[in-house]
């Protein structure tokens, strides 16, 4: 009680890795999903990582569940709304959010279709639970590096509208950050804040 009391400030938390099992079943209902399972115990089981998850490889799949249901913009407002309603019952005061928005185009939504709703729905929570919030845009390490170029231009597009800052994530063996270089040196000629996940493998 003493700890969820305290005031936090949250730096590293993934949008698509904090639904609630239960907006993630009630997503797939009205998108017509198709998930592992449809009983909250066994799909609440299949979203936290766990002894299964062996490697960080493993650990990433997890994300393909969360994502096949964020692919809309009521969907990503919601998930950001969520979430901060969730942090605030943590008593988090500042909450940093990031995500890939080009791991939410399978149905080809245009980019600020993917950023404006999750910007929107952490603003909106936000003033009502008295939290300051903001969002990093990821690259993804496997992906080729002019996805990642794409993304930096997008952080800067953003800049001083919500987005805080870049960050390269995802699968590290055989990916090194040095491929994606040019696009920290486009965030960092414009001044904009970054961050690298590094040895999680």
């Amino acid at each position: 009680e003493t700890i969820r009391r305290l005031p936090k400030a949250e730096l590293h938390c993934h949008l698509d890795g904090s639904l609630r099992p239960s907006t993630v079943l009630e997503l797939a209902q009205e998108q017509g999903v198709e998930l592992p399972t449809t009983k909250i115990g066994p799909l609440t089981r299949l979203l936290e990582a766990g002894k299964r998850t062996k490697n960080l490889g493993d650990y990433l799949k997890i994300f393909d569940l969360t994502l096949a249901v964020m692919q809309n913009r009521e969907a990503l407002y919601r998930t950001a709304y969520e979430l901060v309603e969730d942090c605030a019952a943590e008593n988090v005061r500042h909450l940093e959010v990031r995500y890939s928005p080009i791991l939410h185009r399978q149905k080809r939504l245009p980019f600020e279709d993917i950023v404006d709703p999750v910007i929107a729905g952490l603003r909106d929570a936000g003033a009502k639970y008295n939290m300051s919030t903001g969002v990093i845009i990821c690259g993804i390490r496997s992906m080729a590096p002019k996805v990642s170029m794409e993304l930096a231009e997008l952080a800067v597009a953003y800049k001083g509208r919500g987005v805080l800052a870049f960050d390269l994530a995802g699968q590290e063996k055989d990916y090194p950050a040095k491929e994606h270089r040019e696009a920290f040196q486009l965030i960092l000629k414009h001044n904009i804040n970054s961050t690298v996940h590094g040895g999680e493998a």
